[in-house]
């Protein structure tokens, strides 16, 4: 058996490490969906922010789902936690995603206070985060991002403070907060209902995110990948639920599904989630089945996570628009 050198087993996993960073594709591909939310909601108005919103939310996703990955694997003997790559990614991703929520708030603010973002004063700003219940929940999740940026700086730095709880809870609380607060929670179950729709929801793209960003080995796909298929099931099962009751609470009745903005991006993201279940259960047949005996190469099934996760970056685009849309 012919066997690889050192220098051609670094350029192997050099090679690995180019195509995961195609999960950032996903960027721009949530802002096709942004820019077709804003299309379906014509002529109500939208916010700009809504394209920073589902970066947002796609960051905040991807960091849950490291923190998921490393939770897993925390009694493994390979365990992904103790892995300086996966705090060094987690860092870079939760920084990414302050920078974001930093960005939201400020234009949040200059919204409110009907003034440009750069011409926005530090006074105005401080009286909106102080003074208004959106600006004080938006600096909690900012603070909630910047503390497991924090944390996870510190954890690749130092073996002993590599545990993913502190992120796991951080990260899943900065995505609620907005939810938990929002029109739903005027609703009975009306903030638990949009709480589970953003977590499945965040789990299904973030822990697949991580998968793509971590494995590396054709062995580490057939172990992780059925363990991810079966959260997958109860994400979508969730994530339906809790969408269909919050669409119908909304809505009212079947004319607004046309009539609206909003009913239009539920119609329009109610059918890319729909696809997206057809693919889903097509790769649970094929594509996990086979990865689980270690007959798909680890390129192959680094392939087809992105393909889903920069799917999923679309619905996720609509979604941002959705929360933003009266």
């Amino acid at each position: 058996m012919a066997r690889t050198s050192p220098a051609s087993r670094q350029e192997l996993r050099q090679a690995g490490t180019a195509r995961q960073w195609l999960l950032l594709f996903a960027v721009p591909t949530s802002l096709v969906g942004v820019a077709f939310g804003w299309a379906l909601a014509r002529p109500e108005d939208h916010t700009s922010s809504s394209a920073v919103r589902a970066i947002s939310l796609l960051l905040g996703s991807v960091v849950l789902g490291l923190a998921v990955l490393g939770w897993w694997s925390r009694t493994d003997s390979r365990s992904f936690a103790r892995d300086p790559r996966l705090w060094q990614l987690t860092t870079l991703v939760a920084a990414s995603w302050t920078l974001a929520e930093g960005v939201r708030l400020a234009m949040t603010a200059s919204a409110v206070n009907a003034e440009p973002l750069l011409e926005l004063s530090s006074g105005r700003f401080a009286q909106y985060v102080t003074e208004t219940s959106a600006g004080r929940v938006g600096l909690a999740v900012l603070a909630c991002t910047a503390a497991a940026t924090v944390w996870s700086a510190i954890a690749f730095g130092r073996k002993d403070a590599r545990s993913p709880v502190p992120v796991l809870a951080l990260a899943a609380l900065a995505l609620v907060a907005r939810p938990i607060t929002g029109h739903m929670s005027q609703q009975t179950l009306g903030s638990i209902l949009d709480v589970v729709h953003v977590l499945a929801a965040a789990l299904w793209l973030g822990v697949l995110a991580a998968l793509g960003l971590m494995l590396r080995s054709r062995g580490d796909w057939a172990k992780w990948l059925p363990k991810f298929s079966d959260l997958a099931v109860w994400c979508v099962v969730l994530l339906t639920v809790a969408g269909v009751i919050n669409a119908v609470v909304k809505l009212g009745g079947v004319t607004p599904l046309f009539d609206t903005g909003y009913g239009r991006i539920v119609l329009v993201k109610s059918l890319l989630l729909a696809a997206l279940l057809g693919l889903g259960w097509w790769w649970r047949r094929t594509w996990v089945g086979q990865a689980a005996a270690h007959r798909v190469t680890a390129e192959a099934s680094l392939r087809r996570a992105t393909l889903e996760v920069v799917a999923m970056a679309v619905v996720f685009g609509l979604a941002a628009v959705l929360a933003t849309t009266a």
